[in-house]
């Protein structure tokens, strides 16, 4: 996400940094590039014009002027303008009030709407809540069968809607429904359109009226730049959002939505999509973004997803294994599916600091279904096979490729690279005085690594 206009920050930010003294005139200069970067990802023109106008009457004075690493300090400045220009801080969902409390999704057709509710319901139910899911868009009954399936696989309530009821009355049942299910929030999936028009909005109303929701939350697709930002205007106009949340950020390279909707409607953005699966809904901090845009990283980011997606129980018993050398393919396993919960490879990577400038890294590129490959390598071995790999011999290998659908090159691909693991983890428990240091150093080439 932000590839551009990050791409772009940084030579501005470089050529800054190669400068002893910072003159009034370099400052000047390295602005007006800074304009012309937001402006290529799309930022709104205005947007822009006075968020480079607030950095100047801060970058020209004392603060930078008189500064012992005055370029640092300009970058400094461009990161807090950076974020108050996203809203500053989070903004969590208000949901007080006498369950159930109402949140109406709503929003164009194929932004993503319907998905984002399920994503949603997810979260909320994640962090204690009991989100009671209603599919309220009668005119697209594929997206009453979509997140009626979603919420099964998300063991949730959900209100069974039929396309041959009003929204208006099923507004009024899913009420009931939820009070008798227990549920604390109802999270409604509304219709959409391809365009805003005044029948979508006068629908929307009157589904206000009924639900009182303490969130109206607007589904926008972030690939649409400019356009995001002028739905969310029409939206914010007609029904007073109370925020946003924005789609498919992983994949918008410019990221002019994310930086204008805030400035340009006021409406904060609460949630955004990083990818399609369940999991894929973070928080919205401006603070972090601003730091992944100027690429410094999101350490905070990384360590709650570790935090989600890593047992401390588990990772004790691990460690303790490769103390003891006793590590197995099993163990194995069960570390790369909690690293694939952590996102891609990609998105791991873009929140350490520094990553950004590594012309390499970004040029790598992960076939994620090398570790589906992996998986089912491993799933083919018995348990004796995944326990004690000096087993696998010849014929055994050939039977494990034969069953996993793979080659026995794979095969042994992976099983180096397991050995390059431990090999690894020895030579580190041996640094930290976990065990003997063993020569040799661990080879990459070859190893089971999909890039």
């Amino acid at each position: 996400m932000f590839d551009t206009l990050s791409g772009k920050l940084e030579k501005v930010f470089k050529n800054l940094r190669g400068l002893g003294k910072l003159s009034e005139s370099n400052i000047k200069e390295a602005l007006r590039e800074v304009r012309m970067a937001l402006l290529e990802a799309d930022v709104h023109y205005k947007v822009a014009k006075d968020f480079v106008a607030g950095i100047g009457e801060r970058a020209v004075g004392q603060e930078v002027m008189q500064s012992l690493t005055p370029g640092q300090q300009v970058i400094k400045i461009v990161h807090e303008e950076l974020a108050a220009l996203m809203g500053g801080s989070a903004e969590p969902l208000k949901l007080s009030g006498r369950p159930p409390v109402a949140v109406m999704m709503v929003g164009l057709q194929g932004s993503g709407k319907t998905t984002t509710t399920g994503k949603l319901a997810r979260k909320l139910a994640s962090d204690g809540r009991r989100p009671c899911l209603v599919p309220a868009d009668v005119y697209r009954p594929a997206a009453i069968e979509q997140l009626v399936t979603l919420a099964g696989q998300l063991k949730l309530p959900v209100y069974a809607s039929k396309s041959s009821q009003t929204p208006e009355r099923i507004a009024e049942e899913a009420l009931n429904f939820a009070r008798q299910e227990n549920c604390d929030t109802l999270l409604v999936d509304t219709a959409g359109r391809l365009h805003i028009d005044s029948e979508l909005m006068e629908e929307l109303s009157r589904l206000k009226t009924i639900l009182s929701p303490a969130e109206v939350l607007l589904v926008a697709d972030s690939m649409t730049g400019q356009d995001a930002v002028q739905i969310a205007g029409a939206f914010n106009e007609k029904l007073g959002l109370t925020g946003v949340i924005l789609t498919k950020l992983d994949g918008d390279a410019r990221g002019g939505a994310a930086l204008s909707i805030r400035s340009v409607t006021s409406c904060p953005i609460k949630f955004v999509g990083v990818g399609e699966k369940m999991d894929a809904l973070e928080v919205f901090y401006p603070d972090r973004m601003s730091s992944r845009i100027l690429g410094m990283g999101d350490v905070l980011t990384m360590i709650e997803k570790a935090q989600e997606a890593f047992d401390e129980k588990e990772a004790e018993e691990i460690a303790r294994k490769f103390r003891q050398d006793a590590f197995t393919l099993e163990d194995f396993l069960a570390q790369l599916q909690q690293v694939r919960k952590m996102g891609s490879f990609e998105q791991i990577m873009s929140m350490l600091p520094g990553m950004g400038a590594l012309k390499e890294l970004k040029k790598l590129k992960v076939d994620e279904k090398e570790f589906v490959r992996m998986e089912a390598i491993i799933r083919s071995m018995t348990r004796e096979e995944r326990r004690n790999v000096d087993v696998l011999n010849a014929s055994r290998r050939r039977r494990i490729a034969s069953g996993s659908g793979t080659s026995v090159q794979d095969v042994n691909r992976l099983l180096k690279g397991y050995e390059d693991s431990r090999r690894m983890m020895r030579q580190m428990m041996g640094g930290l005085g976990g065990g003997k240091k063993k020569k040799g150093k661990v080879r990459r080439k070859g190893s089971f690594f999909p890039f």
